[in-house]
């Protein structure tokens, strides 16, 4: 018996992979975050699956399920919405099921800031503008940041910043972020990323609390950066004309030409 810990994607039924899909679908018990993950995905279950929505139950209850289901010899379908390597409280669940030799397994899930970055149809990493991203977020009431981990020394850097679980806070994060980026740095706010309600608001630092909608008080990813606003970058090296690669060396005498023709 194994729990799956499975990555649902950030919200769109099919942004889901297909090891994930496949292992859902033979798992005789789905535990799922039911505020995030789609019913439709749900349908990948079999029809006779016990299906647990453990957005009210505790880590005991969640565990209790687990072991209900191995003294039934029946595997876990362990589902989160987006990837579970950030924010998903996989790892306590994990040193729990370890604690009680229960077998584990982790497939990752599209990340809520990818699919964001798609909505925009953004680079998030530009030459000459950034080449680094930063997933964080503001303090909140589950989860207090260690010392160092500042909007403000993250800005300090110039990176593209993805910022979770921060639109409650946008006071603090215009405030943090406004002397390294300046008031008119590019932001966007993609709320709810690949759900059919998706909505993108494009604004600068300056604007953000007024150009944010009142409803959207979460299930939003807030982008900062100059990457954001999609010009005034460079061309990478990768694709120019005159650039030596492996797969396309430029003279004879290139490092890679033995390489490209299959000599030793």
């Amino acid at each position: 018996m194994t729990v799956h810990f499975i990555g649902a994607g950030p919200g769109a039924a099919d942004l889901i992979t297909l090891r994930g899909r496949d292992l859902i679908a033979a798992c005789k018990v789905c535990l799922y975050a039911g505020s995030l993950v789609p019913k439709e995905i749900l349908a990948h279950c079999p029809e006779d699956a016990k299906l647990v929505n453990t957005a009210p139950l505790d880590l005991d209850a969640i565990v209790a399920e687990c072991k209900a289901a191995e003294a039934a010899g029946h595997d876990v379908a362990r589902l989160h919405s987006g990837d579970l390597s950030v924010w998903s409280a996989m790892g306590e669940q994990i040193r729990r099921l370890k604690a009680e030799g229960i077998a584990v397994s982790v497939t990752p899930g599209v990340p809520s800031f990818a699919a964001a970055a798609a909505a925009l149809q953004t680079e998030l990493t530009l030459p000459g503008l950034a080449q680094s991203v930063v997933l964080t977020r503001t303090p909140g009431r589950a989860s207090t940041m260690p010392e160092g981990e500042s909007l403000q020394n993250f800005a300090a850097t110039g990176a593209t910043l993805a910022i979770h679980l921060s639109i409650g806070n946008l006071d603090a994060v215009i405030a943090d972020l406004t002397p390294a980026y300046g008031a008119a740095c590019p932001v966007a706010v993609v709320y709810r990323a690949s759900w059919p309600d998706q909505e993108i608001i494009r604004t600068n630092l300056q604007q953000l609390k007024a150009d944010t909608p009142e409803h959207v008080t979460r299930t939003a990813l807030i982008l900062v950066g100059p990457a954001l606003a999609g010009e005034g970058f460079e061309e990478s090296c990768l694709y120019a004309t005159d650039y030596d690669r492996r797969y396309r060396p430029q003279t004879a005498e290139s490092p890679w030409s033995s390489w490209n023709h299959g000599d030793d």
